[in-house]
Parts: structure tokens; sequence; C-alpha cells
């Protein structure tokens, strides 16, 4: 009989590549994993993983477990979830992990909304960044990821993950107001392709995007200098030192005497923001109130900004 913790190993461990990163993400020993693994071959008699030089890959058998593996926890979440609505499920904690204006735009106002409509469910949000708060996720550090679609993120059809889209947003140039764009009521990307520029770090998905907007427009932008705190991108551009790229709502509230703010000519580049939960788990009694809420408040006519 192959035990289901086990199977979480497995996953755990095809998802980090090494025992030791895999260790940390569940709370474990690498001792422990390792010992873990082991007892998992020998319930399914075969060898599951190879370790090499750069890490840890799973066998063709390994593969093929894991499939399997990512609908059985699916199943098992869902009939926690069952579980739980049969009990009432009414009061509990609902751990959400968001980057910080997702946090400011839908979170909080999601967590305000609960208050008034299932006070028994408590929110604990933690800030991690769009391509952070996915892992959380698949290792149970959290229940509710409100992340950013980026190059390498889960799909939106994998067996491991439930998406569920909330909104979209523009990035708009951010240019010093001594810059010879100023005046421009739409910026060219292409015309600011000698310019030095400001950004996110590589890893942060929105590093991603401003760098996929300027080889769409034709050149490689040339990173000057760096920083995830979007406060700091403009107060950089304000001294005249680059050029960036900035979520329309990231700019909300932000001194903005330095720099000019402008839409991009053409097809702006754009931020899709949703929430995701572990397969099965979306209709836990104590998760599905809390996704309901952060779609509302997405769909509701706020601050939260949104394409057509």
């Amino acid at each position: 009989m192959i035990e289901a913790r086990r199977l979480h190993i497995l996953r755990a461990v095809a998802d980090h590549r090494t025992v030791t990163a895999a260790a940390a993400a569940l709370y474990l020993t690498p001792s422990a994993v390792s010992q873990q693994l082991t007892a998992l071959e020998q319930e399914t008699g075969h060898r599951l993983v190879e370790r090499g030089a750069r890490g840890v890959r799973l066998t063709p058998a390994g593969e093929i477990l894991l499939g399997h593996t990512n609908a059985v926890l699916a199943r098992l979440e869902l009939a926690e979830a069952e579980l739980a609505a049969y009990s009432s499920g009414s009061a509990g904690t609902v751990s959400v992990a968001s980057f910080a204006t997702g946090i400011g735009l839908v979170v909080a106002p999601a967590l305000a909304r609960l208050a008034r409509t299932a006070p028994g469910i408590l929110l604990r949000v933690q800030d991690a960044e769009g391509d952070a708060s996915l892992p959380m996720v698949l290792d149970r550090q959290v229940d509710v990821a409100v992340a950013v679609e980026y190059r390498g993120a889960p799909d939106a059809d994998d067996p491991r993950l439930a998406h569920i889209p909330l909104y979209a947003e523009p990035f708009d140039a951010v240019v010093p107001r001594t810059h010879h764009l100023a005046d421009r009521t739409e910026v060219p990307l292409a015309e600011l392709a000698k310019d030095p520029w400001i950004g996110p770090y590589p890893g942060n998905p929105c590093h991603d995007v401003v760098v996929l907007a300027c080889e769409h427009a034709g050149f490689q932008p040339r990173l000057e200098h760096s920083s995830d705190d979007f406060r700091a991108v403009v107060a950089l551009a304000s001294a005249d030192a680059g050029v960036a790229l900035v979520p329309r709502s990231a700019l909300q509230g932000m001194d903005l005497t330095g720099v000019v703010v402008r839409p991009v000519d053409g097809v702006a580049p754009t931020r899709r923001v949703f929430a995701a939960v572990r397969r099965g788990a979306e209709t836990h009694p104590l998760i599905l109130p809390v996704l309901e809420a952060l779609a509302e408040v997405a769909e509701a006519p706020s601050g939260v900004p949104h394409l057509g």
C-alpha cells in the first residue's frame, strides 16, 4: 500500500529538484526525505529517483507515479473539502500569499468583505512575490496564492493547481520629466531602446513582462538599476537614472513629481493576476468563500485596474 504522505514528498522533490530544497519546503530534514523516498521505492518495487551533480531527477517509473500522484493528492484535497463541508466548516483560518500590490488591491478588500459575510473565517496574509507564492501553495505552506502569470509558471490546466482569474492591468512608461519623450501622449517603446532602464530583478514576474515587451519592440533593455520595489524604481527615474515600465496599480498614491507617466503606444505590456489553490481544495468550505471574495472584489468597480 502506497502512503499518500510519501507521494507528497515525491512531488516536492520533483518540484524542487533537490532533496535539500524539498526538505526545507516541507519542514523536514534531508535524511527524513531520503528515508521516505527509499520507503516509497520499496512500496512500489521501482527506482523512482536518480541523484546527480545537478540534483535529483525522476526516473521513467517516477514520472509515471508522479502523474498519478497529482490525481491522488487532488482527490484527497477534495475529500477534505467535502468532509469539512459535512461538518459545516463555518470557522477557521485560511492563509494567503500575495505580492504587495495584490494585497492592497484585492486581498485586503476581500478580508474586509469576509469580516462582514463570513466572520468565522480568519485570513492570515503573507507578502510574497508572484513567483514565490505558487510553490508555497504546492508545499502546503499557504492555502491560497494571489500570483502573476510569468514564464515558467504552472499552466492554467496544471493538474496540481486550480486557477481563478482575477484581473489584468497594463504597464505604463515612466520617464524623467526632462526626457525627450515626456511631452508625448503615448510612448513608443522602440524609442527607449538606447535609454538606461530601471526594473525588477530577474525571477520577478514583472521582470519578464518588461523584457518581453522590449523584445517585441525590437531591443533588449539595458537594465542599469534593479529593484523589486516600484517606489524605488520611480525614485530612480525621478533622479534621471533611466526609464521604466511599471504596473498601473503600483503607481497609485506614489510621489510622481519628478517623472511623467504615459501609456505605451500600441499593445500595452500586461500582467495578469490570478488566485491559485491546490486542485481539489477550491470547494473547501473555508477556501471557497475566500476565492469568491477575491473574485468579487476584482470585479467590483473600484481601484482594481482592468483591460477591456
